[in-house]
């Protein structure tokens, strides 16, 4: 671009716009960064924060596998607890403790009461048994508070620990249930992932072609600049001479300014699609790119129609997977339900301690016990809670299936749509490639009628306008036959 058409544009930019015009003028071989479609379409999923996010998730459920998968496994608990306690348990009531504690005293009175007449008659035994009945009242009493020692427990302070194994025999399918769902969820991600990798493409190829389209114009708009530039010279210069009016002269010069104001339209669209594939590929948006079709004459040639293949796009389309996926869970949600009316039978076994222990007396020592038991979950009565729940989730199911049906309706016609826009595209492109020569020739006999002075002004500009639209219309169906391709494979799934 020479240094008029320069100021012009960056005169028709406000704002922003200016720096970034600035920012990429300065277009050079050497200091260009050449990107072709598949560059910016690996860039672009590298750079694309959904994909990672999709990645995450795809992490996430297989994790969520594996813990669903340890649910068959024996799981094994350990528990350690001490608890002080204001008093100790007590096995003797407090009468017991004090009559086995005075144990001697009363039974030293009762045989001094049942002996009395007998001793009455024989002195002797009644000096003996003055002299052993307090040796034996005081040695009863302290055989009595041996026994009220002998049941102090002591279990203020209790140490207790235990561990537990428990093994699911049967728990009603819902372990067998929640494994196929977690299997589900996690190919549920991968299609989620392979759907936001296919946005991500088509996104990128509409950018990279938009750049493409727009940079096809910006070189119209010039050529087409330059085209009406000398026709406004050779018109001004017949006005000099007296055979052009002032009319002439002024309607071309509106003409220029038109294509001018055009050339800053499209200069202005194309830094910003400049940006917008910048961000996508996860580069600066100032960098200075050059993407490999820009040089091409010819940005698409007509290609055959593909066949319609809607069976395809069912079995590829990732959001028809999605939606399978959905049904699928659903069902399992149903089983999960129909589990709560069903026996549980578990394995138990472990061993368990404490201190003080009941095994040899209240020792003061960790002492304890081998288990090993089966427990069994038997659900009687629940008012109908899980009768509704299963009738709740089946109906979900039934909506998963409606919903899965309806898409399936959709991309059968959008595959038909877009299969027909292809066609349409080709037979515009078809059409487009001829009015080039049509205009091309008219363009030409316009200015060779010109020069012999036959032809207005007003004709040549007819001319000049009809080879620009005819320009125009030639890239804009190269263009739609790229992007309709793009809409094709999406529609079967199909997008690399």
């Amino acid at each position: 671009m020479n240094r008029k058409g320069l100021k012009t544009v960056r005169s028709g930019v406000k704002g922003f716009l200016p720096f970034c015009l600035f920012a990429f003028l300065p277009f050079t071989a050497s200091a260009q960064r050449v990107l072709s479609l598949d560059s910016c379409r690996q860039m672009a999923l590298r750079n694309n924060k959904q994909l990672g996010i999709s990645k995450l998730k795809q992490d996430v459920a297989a994790n969520t596998r594996k813990a669903a998968r340890t649910k068959y496994l024996p799981h094994v608990s350990a528990l350690g607890a001490y608890e002080y306690t204001s008093k100790e348990i007590s096995l003797l009531s407090d009468v017991m403790q004090g009559e086995l504690g005075q144990l001697g005293t009363s039974f030293a009175g009762g045989l001094t009461q049942g002996m009395a007449p007998l001793l009455a008659q024989d002195p002797k035994m009644a000096a003996i048994m003055g002299q052993l009945g307090p040796m034996m009242e005081q040695m009863l009493n302290a055989e009595g508070q041996k026994i009220v020692d002998a049941f102090h427990t002591d279990t203020r302070n209790m140490f207790i620990g235990s561990v537990t194994l428990t093994q699911p025999i049967f728990m009603g399918g819902s372990i067998i249930a929640m494994n196929k769902m977690a299997d589900i969820a996690e190919e549920m991600a991968g299609h989620s992932m392979e759907a936001r990798r296919q946005a991500t493409l088509y996104k990128i190829d509409q950018a990279y072609w938009q750049v493409v389209s727009l940079y096809h114009k910006k070189k119209l708009a010039e050529g087409y600049l330059d085209l009406v530039k000398k026709l406004d010279a050779d018109v001004h210069k017949m006005i000099d001479e007296g055979v052009a009016t002032r009319s002439d002269g002024l309607t071309v010069d509106v003409k220029v300014n038109e294509a001018e104001m055009t050339l800053t339209k499209v200069s202005d669209g194309l830094v910003l699609s400049r940006m917008l594939l910048c961000q996508l590929c996860g580069l600066p948006l100032d960098e200075q790119v050059a993407l490999a079709d820009e040089q091409a004459e010819n940005i698409a040639v007509v290609e055959l129609t593909p066949q319609l293949d809607v069976e395809a796009a069912v079995e590829n389309r990732p959001e028809l997977k999605m939606l399978q996926n959905s049904v699928d869970i659903s069902k399992q949600t149903t089983n999960v339900l129909k589990a709560g009316n069903l026996p549980q039978v578990a394995l138990t076994g472990g061993y368990a301690v404490s201190n003080p222990n009941v095994f040899n007396g209240f020792e003061k020592r960790f002492a304890g016990l081998w288990n090993v038991g089966v427990m069994i979950r038997v659900p009687i009565w629940n008012w109908g809670d899980v009768m509704y729940k299963v009738r709740a989730s089946k109906g979900a199911t039934s909506i998963a299936n409606l919903e899965l049906a309806e898409a399936k309706e959709l991309i059968e016609l959008q595959v038909n749509q877009t299969t027909f826009k292809v066609a349409e595209a080709n037979k515009k492109l078809t059409m487009a490639q001829a009015n080039i020569q049509r205009a091309d020739e008219n363009l030409r006999m316009a200015n060779l009628g010109f020069k012999e002075g036959v032809i207005t002004p007003a004709t040549v500009m007819e001319a000049q306008t009809a080879w620009l639209q005819a320009q125009s219309q030639k890239i804009d169906a190269e263009i739609d036959v790229k992007l309709s391709q793009v809409d094709l494979q999406k529609a079967l799934g199909t997008l690399e």
